[in-house]
């Protein structure tokens, strides 16, 4: 029997990969609004850490 026969046999089976998106994009989002939105003097500060 294949992988996919597997997951055939879950009731719905198709919710996983939506559940899956909303978890990365809601990351992403949160990743992205953080990088946005840090103070930039800090960033270099940090950036420039293993150059110090």
């Amino acid at each position: 029997m294949k992988f996919k026969n597997y997951l055939t046999e879950i009731d719905n089976v198709a919710i996983f990969p939506l559940i899956a998106l909303v978890i990365f994009v809601t990351i992403f989002a949160i990743a992205a609004i953080y990088a946005f939105s840090a103070d930039k003097k800090k960033m270099k500060d940090n950036a420039n850490i293993p150059l110090n």
